[in-house]
């Protein structure tokens, strides 16, 4: 068969890793037919309800970083997506993930004959350069280092000072990768065609592995919790019938001070995607019917998720 080629796109928490790959499915060649492999810290899974609404064909690997327990998640999840013979495989690691194992994966023999492993897109936030708590993470660091391009997105929120930093920080990084800046998610088409220049070796880590989950007869949700790297996750898993009051919802997450909170909630007016970032929460409606409602939150710190599981159980609409 034809290599497909492939792009790792990667990047540190709330970085916009989802925005920028919906807006290249969005402005992919008309008639190719694009596949994105999506991993998460989290345990419920919920960048794939974004992804699956672009029409891309979509696998989720929830629960942490996917090229653990010898890459068996990872390989089932390329598996699944090659025997659909995309176009295009776009990768996106969890924000707190070690993309030197997913390409030595790639670039093994088992992929050698069906993948065309092109640049790795490592995404910063130029905000982030000026904070220590960012500059000094391993795992930040090490996503940019495999990097072929880097990219600063949220161009359009970022200052002038910020651009300058994030010019200079870019020219300094001893691997010389080339380097530019995006608003919005748009990144062009051409950087994920240029040829790969980082050499990688790996180093053994191990982590936790999510393990699917289904609600029982009669069970409203389910809770899940996640921790590694100095980070702590929880999710809930609402079924289809479950629906939460709109403006209520937008006025928690809100208050709500996590690190990185994503959701997609059926509510009283309509199924709607919501990510909270900095602070800020943004909306969009999506065009899904009849899917599961899923939240996820992650902080630094063990935050009180019964009291937060409270507040979120208030929220339904008795029916």
């Amino acid at each position: 068969m034809k290599k497909i080629p492939t792009n790792i796109i990667t990047g540190f928490l709330g970085v916009g890793k989802t925005t920028t790959i919906l807006q290249l499915l969005k402005n992919k060649p008309e008639g190719e037919s694009w596949a994105v492999l999506v991993n998460e810290f989290g345990e419920v899974g919920i960048d794939g309800a974004f992804l699956t609404e672009s029409g891309a064909m979509v696998k989720e690997v929830p629960g942490g970083c996917m090229c653990c327990t010898a890459g068996l998640p990872m390989s089932v999840g390329i598996n699944a997506l090659l025997r659909q013979k995309p176009d295009r495989l776009i990768i996106e690691p969890t924000g707190l993930g070690h993309p030197k194992k997913i390409i030595a994966i790639i670039q093994s023999e088992h992929y050698e004959k069906y993948i065309d492993l092109k640049s790795t897109i490592g995404l910063v936030d130029p905000r982030n350069l000026s904070n220590e708590k960012y500059t000094s993470n391993q795992n930040f660091n090490d996503q940019l280092s495999i990097s072929d391009v880097v990219v600063a997105t949220k161009m359009d929120i970022a200052s002038e000072y910020d651009e300058c930093l994030f010019s200079s920080w870019a020219k300094s990084l001893p691997h010389q990768p080339k380097f530019t800046t995006i608003n919005h998610g748009e990144l062009p088409l051409h950087w994920l065609d240029e040829n790969r220049t980082v050499e990688i070796t790996i180093e053994e880590h191990h982590h936790h592995h999510a393990v699917e989950m289904v609600l029982e007869p009669g069970q409203k949700f389910y809770r899940k919790e996640n921790k590694g790297q100095g980070y702590v996750s929880c999710g809930w898993f609402f079924g289809a019938e479950s629906v939460f009051d709109f403006d209520e919802l937008f006025s928690m997450l809100s208050a709500l001070t996590a690190e990185r909170v994503k959701a997609v909630i059926n509510t009283n007016k309509g199924f709607y995607a919501f990510n909270v970032a900095n602070g800020v929460v943004s909306v969009n409606l999506l065009s899904i019917d009849g899917m599961e409602s899923k939240l996820e939150v992650i902080d630094t710190q063990l935050l009180p998720w019964d009291q937060l599981e409270e507040v979120l159980l208030s929220l339904l609409i008795e029916e």
